[in-house]
């Protein structure tokens, strides 16, 4: 009785882990969310948010009613499965489990071309190829896959978590949509030097964002690699590869970026540790720590020369490397079970080629890897072509440069509200003081003097305000007007995003306005410069002009006369 007992609680506990995996899977949305936002700019950060949303939103109909039987049906001929309502048709005999584990490996294929095609994509066209991947596309070629009865299963094709069933086939995916799209406005500009087309930077507005999507992504693939696990023992070695490789890869990513640019990227970094957690899906549980290893050694560099090949040389624009992560990423990790494999995972082929099992199982990986990268090309390439012309796929230039979040979805700088200017929240005439006539004010006097006046403009850092302010005082300027600016100066060209140089990058900065006439101009020259140098790049410019009159509204003073109190702006 107490080994039936323990047998019970056995797959009592791995059906709870089963699915707590699951829930770790379907929370890698919020990461695919956060990471997509950061990685593009604040104006369509609503609009990336739906997308992820509707991905899930959209598959789990599309996949409750379609795409489930396709791929799992026990009805499979190897290449499809045959489609029924068997969730709604006969509920109690129904497996749940399996359905829902299926559900979210589903939505995260579709979810991943969401960046790659980010900041000018029609929502409309968007839900289109969501439901076209999520009902067709995916389940097709997943059957293949993971039902017993398809022909690469057959045949001994390992994937065991999904690098090129789900990884490779969203990045296909994204590429292919990015093509049919074209680049975003500005991203590829012709060079005056050598008449080529080149790359310019767009970074992207949060990297804090993208840091906690990398993260959460991170803690989901526990989830998503290990929930099928077969036993504990195998569920801790899965747990071990997949940080090894995810680690490896993000530290290799840093260091081939700091040789390579001479600064550590740390948006590249980030995708590092994601293409070493997508190489080592397909072997996670088939893989030792040297060959999880090795797979997120060659991930890190592999992104990197990824991502600057899709952009410089071919010139796809893909925001957020989604093609370099899991598409390149995906191809190596399926290949790579034929490599490092330390036993044979299935009874058709053997270990991997450096493991001593020859070649067998490198050549079936390979035969996978073609084929559902075939079956991708083509169905996605078909999906995209008919969007584009029966509906349309990119927004105008007028929307896209407005941002989506307000042309798609009607929301005003709707992720980040509290920022919006307080003139639009306030109407003028709340606080617009009662207007009086001049005479009823202060009588009009002439009293210009003819003494010269002077403006001096600063700009610099904002966190060297305070010791400014109390410079001025020190010297007897009582007025001055300080307004947020953006600039760029010395630092231009001189930075790299993502392999690309950062050529107009803009700085936040402050201005600040004097006019003087009793100070010396030599006497507040003199004292900025000694509050403001360092000796480095960033302390600033001062520019001198002459002003040929002040005249203070509420007095109808001239000239020197005008500037002898303390009103904003003024001496």
């Amino acid at each position: 009785m107490e080994e039936i007992a323990r047998e019970i609680g056995n797959e009592l506990a791995n059906g709870y882990w089963f699915l707590v995996g699951v829930s770790l899977v379907f929370f890698m949305n919020a990461g695919f969310a956060m990471l997509e936002a950061g990685f593009t700019r604040a104006k369509n950060t609503a609009n990336i948010l739906m997308k992820n949303l509707m991905d899930f939103g959209l598959g789990t109909i599309c996949f409750l009613l379609i795409g489930y039987t396709i791929m799992m049906s026990a009805k499979h001929n190897g290449f499809i499965g045959v489609p029924d309502l068997s969730v709604f048709l006969d509920w109690g005999e129904f497996d749940y489990s399996d359905f829902i584990f299926n559900l979210v490996f589903c939505a995260t294929a579709a979810t991943i071309v969401s960046g790659g095609m980010a900041e000018r994509t029609k929502f409309s066209a968007y839900c289109l190829y969501s439901i076209a991947i999520t009902a067709f596309v995916y389940p097709v070629e997943a059957g293949w896959v993971w039902n017993g009865e398809g022909w690469l299963a057959v045949r001994g094709f390992t994937d065991f978590a999904g690098s090129a069933a789900i990884h490779m086939v969203g990045g296909i995916s994204a590429f292919i949509g990015a093509a049919f799209l074209g680049p975003r406005l500005g991203k590829y500009v012709k060079d005056e030097k050598t008449g080529k087309k080149k790359a310019r930077a767009i970074p992207g507005h949060s990297l804090t964002l993208g840091a906690l999507g990398m993260f959460i992504l991170w803690f989901g693939w526990y989830g998503f690699n290990g929930a099928a696990a077969g036993d504990p023992s195998e569920l801790g070695a899965i747990f071990v590869t997949t940080t090894i490789a995810a680690a490896v890869g993000a530290v290799s990513t840093m260091l081939y970026t700091w040789i390579k640019n001479g600064n550590p990227d740390v948006s590249m970094s980030l995708n590092g540790a994601l293409a070493g957690l997508v190489g080592i899906t397909a072997g996670c549980a088939y893989l030792d720590a040297f060959g999880a290893a090795i797979v997120g050694l060659v991930a890190g560099v592999l992104v990197v020369v990824a991502v600057e090949v899709i952009d410089l040389k071919i010139h796809v624009d893909d925001p957020v490397g989604a093609v370099a992560v899991h598409g390149v990423n995906g191809v190596w990790g399926a290949l790579a079970v034929g490599l490092f494999a330390t036993y044979a995972p299935t009874d058709a082929t053997g270990a991997g080629l450096f493991y001593g099992g020859g070649a067998s199982l490198l050549g079936i990986q390979a035969l996978g890897v073609v084929t559902i990268a075939g079956w991708t090309i083509l169905t996605i390439g078909l999906v995209f072509f008919a969007i584009k012309k029966l509906h349309g796929l990119r927004v105008s230039e007028a929307d896209e440069i407005m941002g989506l979040d307000f042309t798609e979805h009607g929301m005003e700088s709707s992720s980040y509200a509290d920022f919006l200017p307080a003139a639009s929240a306030v109407p003028v005439s709340a606080t617009a003081p009662a207007p009086v006539s001049p005479e009823v004010a202060v009588p009009v006097t002439d009293v210009s003097t003819g003494k010269k006046l002077t403006k001096v403009t600063i700009i610099t850092k904002e966190s060297r305000f305070e010791a400014l302010d109390a410079a001025f005082a020190r010297i007897g300027i009582t007025g001055i007007t300080v307004t947020n600016v953006l600039g760029y100066g010395l630092q231009r060209g001189a930075r790299t995003y993502r392999g690309v140089a950062v050529d107009a990058q803009l700085l936040p900065k402050i201005q600040i306005d004097v006019v003087v006439s009793k100070v010396p101009v030599r006497t507040l020259i003199d004292t900025v410069k000694q509050v403001l140098y360092t000796g480095n790049i960033g302390d600033g410019k001062i520019f001198v002009s002459d002003v040929e009159n002040v005249i203070k509204v509420r007095t109808g003073e001239e000239g020197y006369d005008a500037l002898q109190d303390s009103e904003p702006g003024e001496e």
